[in-house]
């Protein structure tokens, strides 16, 4: 079967807490450690009500704290946001607190808009194009190479899956030329999926950490007992998208039956092209676009998104899929001899 990990935004839902959106973060985990799935990914985002995985690092703490054994990772870490001294100890202190179950996205995106970049004191613009140059200094505080004279303490030497994420082509050309892992986001931005899949694998450079190229895709996945039941939950997400598309974020509303009837077709149109990479469904359903989405891709690995307003529905979703792969034509995929867990 082949991996499936979870990535989480930890939703605030309308009416609950940031609070509330923590325990339920870190009971999804667990879920998800009992499931079976590989690793369990939190997105960073700033300034949004509904999204309270700003602190990535902080919220992987929560989360391996909740959990024994499921990988715990960045999907990810906007490094143009920080300094890559500080991701180095952030990190470090991470594996050191979790030995050989971290894992460390970066992306390119900000994240943010003009306001947070002031409040963070960082130029976004100068970032992004640095992006490249902070990714071999975060390398070399972490692993050593090429030696800096100076290193910091957690961080040097800490056991950390380092991995590019990306939307477009330029990540993929980043991870290949780096030999690193790379992931793509294809769950809300599918446009150049198939193109970046393929400029990774025909560019990869071996290195020391991966011999050969090792990708992921996200998918959004909704399972639940009917296809109906299934759509109803997703309209949640559809709730939010809307909303972020038309500049009124909020936080995650209760599902709302034939939402997409009660939208213009612009906005339909928009809902079906951001969820072209997605599994909404009863088991049977997902198991099919799941496949479908497999052989496509080729993957090496799948990570799946999606938000639910009732956490409970979540949880369900996330058995009913992993049960939905153990019953479809997807093939079983050999990892790679890469040294990942």
């Amino acid at each position: 079967m082949i991996p499936l990990s979870v990535l989480d935004l930890v939703p605030v839902r309308e009416g609950g807490t940031v609070s509330e959106a923590f325990a339920d973060a870190a009971a999804l985990a667990r879920v998800a450690e009992d499931e079976g799935y590989k690793r369990f990914w939190i997105a960073e985002h700033h300034a949004m009500d509904g999204i309270a995985g700003g602190a990535t690092a902080v919220a992987l703490a929560h989360v391996g704290h909740a959990t024994r054994t499921i990988r715990i990772g960045s999907g990810g870490i906007m490094l143009p946001n920080h300094n890559p001294w500080v991701i180095a100890e952030q990190f470090g202190t991470l594996d050191a607190l979790f030995p050989g179950r971290v894992d460390l996205g970066l992306g390119r995106a900000p994240g943010a808009d003009g306001r947070i970049a002031q409040a963070l004191r960082k130029d976004l613009m100068r970032g992004a194009e640095a992006f490249p140059s902070d990714v071999v200094e975060l390398r070399a505080h972490i692993t050593g190479e090429p030696e800096t004279g100076f290193s910091p303490t957690p961080g040097r030497g800490a056991a950390v899956e380092m991995w590019i994420l990306g939307s477009s082509l330029y990540g993929a050309q980043l991870a290949a030329m780096l030999g690193l892992p790379y992931a793509f986001a294809s769950h809300f931005a599918p446009d150049h999926l198939d193109a970046a899949l393929a400029l990774y694998r025909r560019t990869f450079k071996p290195s020391a950490t991966l011999d050969r190229p090792h990708a992921m895709a996200a998918m959004t996945v909704i399972a639940a007992d009917s296809d109906e039941e299934a759509e109803l939950l997703a309209s949640s997400m559809d709730q939010s998208f809307v909303a972020l598309r038309s500049g009124t974020p909020g936080r995650l509303k209760p599902p709302v039956p034939n939402y997409r009837a009660t939208l213009p077709a612009s906005a339909v149109g928009m809902l079906e092209h951001v969820r072209q990479a997605s599994a909404v469904g009863s088991k049977a359903t997902v198991a099919r676009q799941i496949a479908a989405f497999a052989e496509r891709t080729g993957a090496d690995e799948l990570i799946v998104a999606g938000a639910t307003f009732d956490p409970q529905a979540r949880h369900r979703s996330l058995a009913l899929t992993m049960a939905a792969l153990g019953q479809t034509g997807v093939p079983e995929m050999v990892a790679p001899e890469t040294g990942f867990a």
